[in-house]
């Protein structure tokens, strides 16, 4: 008779915390696996803070999305674990969830297998916390290639996602004050996203999509008022159903990312090979980016990195600016973490769709849908998972503050009674959509850009460390035999800029900010080729 042995499971201390307290513990394996059908199942337990279902105005809810890394024993080489895929029907899939949710996931395999789950409430719940015991996940072992007597190592990862529902919506606001924002033709009017068909881009046509000419754009888009390009259907524009992170990127997150990584591929994927050194490879942190070369075991073993903002050496404390969003990323690093969380870039249509919603535009509209803003101009609680802004009202981290000099913590404007001008929160309750660091998206003014076709990470990078799903923006030059001239696709990682740029403004500014300004779109802006101190982002993934 074959046997399942796994050695122990991976949980990082006090659970997996990957955003603004989400909270993974418990895990274990089911002691009867199948051996006939070689399956197993992951069983934990997960809490969050500030969940919700609605049916009224959004109509949305909040979720996690979670996945599952694998290894081998005295194995380096961390993998993605397939988990069977699920309709949400809850029956013949394999996984369980406790009463009050439901899990779905997409067929990402085409033959049954997902590369993650959605686990949200199953019925409309006010605001506040929540709490799933006894969580069990379906894992096809047998479709990974591994064998019953082999022994693993397993860590299960969260991140929290916002459900953003299929339907219409505005781009563009009215205000040609704004640089290169979309609108209808020679009017000022925003123009209004119907469908995922194609889409014309400019020309002068009465529907097509146009871009105040390019006006004030730094590198303008590839279509105008004379010029007309289309938008293919597989370019995701954001009328069919997505979900998004509710925070940007948190340097826990981007730390234990490196943390399961191959040693090459550490390289690639942080500023500095020097023990002791943060990203912008000095020996203090930069920007309040805490994220530290703990140690390095060496010469074939990965490095360990860890969060520590107070840099006495000691990672993981209360205040060591785990849940601060991440910043001196480049765009590369961006989208590597992405194909390694399964999750894919925004296109600049979706992010106007999540900060907006459904909502007539508002002239000069920042993502809380008012033009109101107010900076933080100093911190309480500095790096810890509480930290807030010093001054009442503030609901943005921008323009330099001297009392700020980094971005802050993801989420924390918002409270239980806040409204969503104070939060700094979109129509749908996605959080730092304006302001704190850059977004990157995906461009419609590029032929790199509408090459995309909104395919999902899958889990694993590149030798060296590079996102390598095909028709993913950066991928420079194409590699696929039998396409097309000028489309950007193939398999040898995403190692440029091409067709991806920044939006939504930062901590150390004020210009840029509004969700219509579109001064760095366009054909792309090689400053996010290297790493830069204001810019991160966040990942999507098209609803199941």
């Amino acid at each position: 008779m074959k046997k399942f042995y796994f050695l122990f499971l991976w949980t990082l201390l006090n659970g997996v915390l990957l955003a603004n307290n989400i909270r993974v513990s418990n895990v274990s394996l089911s002691n009867t696996p199948n051996t006939t059908l070689d399956y197993t199942t992951v069983i934990f337990d997960i809490a969050w803070d500030n969940s919700w279902r609605t049916n009224v105005g959004p109509s949305n809810w909040d979720a996690a999305w979670i996945f599952v890394k694998y290894r081998l024993k005295n194995s380096i080489d961390w993998r993605h674990a397939t988990l069977n895929w699920t309709d949400g029907s809850g029956s013949g899939d394999g996984h369980t969830v406790p009463p009050g949710a439901v899990i779905s996931s997409s067929n990402d395999t085409g033959s049954g297998g997902s590369r993650g789950v959605f686990l949200y409430s199953s019925s409309v719940m006010p605001q506040g916390s929540v709490s799933y015991n006894g969580v069990e996940l379906r894992w096809n072992y047998g479709v990974d290639g591994l064998s019953d007597d082999d022994r693993v190592e397993v860590a299960v990862f969260a991140i929290e996602m916002v459900y953003i529902p299929q339907g219409s919506f505005y781009v563009g606001d009215g205000n040609l004050t704004i640089n290169g924002q979309f609108r209808i033709q020679s009017s000022n009017s925003p123009f209004q996203i119907t469908s995922e068909s194609p889409l014309t881009l400019g020309g002068g046509g009465a529907t097509a999509l146009h871009n105040n000419n390019g006006t004030g754009m730094v590198t303008p888009d590839d279509f105008n008022n004379t010029v007309s390009q289309t938008l293919p259907a597989s370019f995701p524009k954001g009328y069919n159903a997505f979900y998004i992170m509710k925070y940007e990127i948190s340097q826990e997150q981007y730390a234990e990312f490196l943390n399961k990584l191959t040693r090459a591929q550490q390289a690639q994927r942080f500023s500095s090979t020097t023990v002791g050194h943060f990203f912008g490879s000095g020996s203090t942190p930069a920007n309040r980016n805490g994220i530290k070369l703990m140690s390095d075991p060496g010469p074939l073993s990965p490095r360990i990195y860890g969060n520590d903002l107070d840099n006495n050496g000691v990672a993981g404390e209360a205040n060591d600016g785990q849940n601060i969003a991440c910043n001196w990323l480049s765009s590369i690093d961006l989208l590597a973490y992405l194909d390694w969380a399964a999750l894919r870039p925004m296109t600049e249509l979706e992010y106007e769709k999540a900060a907006r919603g459904t909502l007539t535009a508002v002239a000069g509209e920042y993502a809380w849908g008012s033009t109101v803003i107010v900076g933080a101009t100093g911190i309480s609680n500095s790096g810890a998972n509480n930290e807030v802004a010093s001054n009442a009202g503030a609901n943005a981290v921008y323009n330099n503050a001297p009392g700020v000099n980094g971005p802050m913590r993801v989420g924390n404007f918002a409270a239980a009674s806040t409204t969503r001008l104070q939060a700094g929160a979109s129509y749908y309750g996605v959080m730092e959509l304006s302001g704190n660091v850059w977004e990157d998206v995906v461009l419609v003014g590029s032929v790199a850009g509408r090459s995309y076709t909104g395919l999902h990470g899958n889990g694993a990078l590149n030798a060296n460390g590079q996102a390598d799903v095909n028709f993913w923006p950066g991928i420079n030059g194409n590699n696929t035999p039998g396409s097309p001239n000028g489309v950007y696709g193939g398999v040898t990682g995403c190692t440029g800029y091409a067709g991806i740029s920044f939006t939504g403004g930062t901590w150390n500014n004020s210009a840029w900010m509004t969700i219509s300004d579109r001064t760095y779109r366009g054909t792309g802006w090689p400053g996010i080729n290297g790493r830069d101190t204001r810019n991160g982002g966040r990942g999507v993934r098209t609803a199941p």
